[in-house]
């Protein structure tokens, strides 16, 4: 792991727990305008889980925790005012219940053809991210997938309190363990099949800097809509990665954070919707590479220490290859002179005494 990164997890890694609702408030009654925050849901088909996402958010986040008046906060917020200003779910084209259950818990629901008719949508949640900000007024733009379950508001308060509290934070990811099944959080239980074996490698080897990301691909962050307004949106399951490697370039990594909010737990894709998601994320990266140089290779990898926090464990990736073994002079000496048991066949012909190692 270079250097850098390993800074950058001391100063740039934070848990929710470390920031009191209380102190976000404060902060964001400090900020006015600049600490509105906005909270964006986009869906397709997810009726069974959006309204009690959007319930706990409204519940938590959006009515006032305190009485408004006595608390001496003259011209400013109260302090038991909302930390959460806005809620939208953008719906991309659901055919069950999903807009109906999120407007019956208290989101505004847009839907995604409404923004922008001019331009004719694309399929695929980058698009619906990058038309939310047609629709949002907040300078602080918070992302949630609307699948997950057992929903704890800290994924919302978690990730935006860096953005109240840090002037120098421009983009923070969530960090999670991913229990499979719902079940309890194993080490040899985790989703994120396509962060390890897609997103992590590719990060790792073209843009190190971005190594310390435990969940480079999770759909829980937030940003200042300064930041989000200059960066190109992949359309479709790139977005989260073109997003953070864009960011990068375009503010650097001590601009950029992430929180531990606990554990994620959601709906797993099979073998195929990884594959295409994949894909996705590869061409996505396909494309941004011009702007990375090839780097000694190494791979992090995060798991869980003795005390609780995420520790990184660094290892070297393999990249040597042999040439052809035609070209190695010893082997051809060999061929030439009929000798050391390798003998030249016709095609298809296979020697009964051949063996591998």
């Amino acid at each position: 792991m270079l250097e850098d990164v390993e800074q950058w997890l001391k100063t740039r890694s934070w848990s929710a727990a470390d920031r009191p609702r209380a102190r976000l408030l404060a902060a964001k009654r400090a900020l006015g305008a600049r600490g509105t925050v906005s909270v964006v849901l986009p869906a397709l088909n997810e009726e069974a889980t959006v309204g009690q996402i959007v319930a706990a958010i409204r519940a938590e986040l959006m009515a006032p925790q305190g009485a408004a008046e006595g608390n001496g906060a003259k011209g400013g917020r109260a302090e038991g005012d909302p930390l959460v200003d806005e809620l939208i779910v953008l719906d991309s084209g659901s055919t069950d219940r999903t807009a109906e259950v999120a407007a019956a818990a208290g989101a505004r629901v847009v839907h995604r053809d409404e923004v922008l008719p001019r331009v004719p949508a694309a399929p695929g949640k980058g698009e619906v991210l990058w038309r939310s900000l047609l629709v949002t007024r907040g300078e602080i733009v918070c992302f949630v997938d609307a699948d997950l379950r057992d929903f704890d508001p800290a994924f919302v308060s978690g990730i935006v309190g860096p953005l109240l509290t840090e002037p120098d934070v421009e983009f923070v990811k969530a960090v999670y363990d991913r229990p499979l099944g719902g079940g309890a959080v194993s080490p040899g239980g985790q989703g994120g099949r396509v962060t390890e074996l897609v997103a992590r490698p590719l990060l790792n080897l073209h843009w190190p800097l971005l190594a310390g990301f435990v969940q480079p691909l999770g759909g829980e962050y937030a940003a200042r809509r300064s930041l989000l307004e200059r960066l190109p949106f992949p359309v479709g399951y790139g977005v989260e990665l073109g997003l953070l490697v864009d960011a990068l370039h375009t503010v650097g990594l001590d601009a950029l954070a992430q929180v531990d909010v606990g554990a994620r737990r959601h709906r797993h894709q099979d073998d195929r919707a990884l594959g295409r998601m994949a894909a996705a994320i590869y061409r996505t990266a396909q494309l941004r590479l011009a702007r990375g140089h090839l780097v000694r290779p190494r791979l992090t990898q995060f798991e869980r220490g003795a005390g609780g926090e995420f520790e990184p464990r660094t290892y070297g990736v393999d990249t040597e290859e042999r040439p052809p073994m035609r070209e190695i002079p010893e082997y051809a000496s060999l061929r030439r002179a009929g000798r050391g048991g390798v003998r030249g066949r016709g095609r298809g012909e296979a020697d009964p005494g051949a063996t591998v190692a």
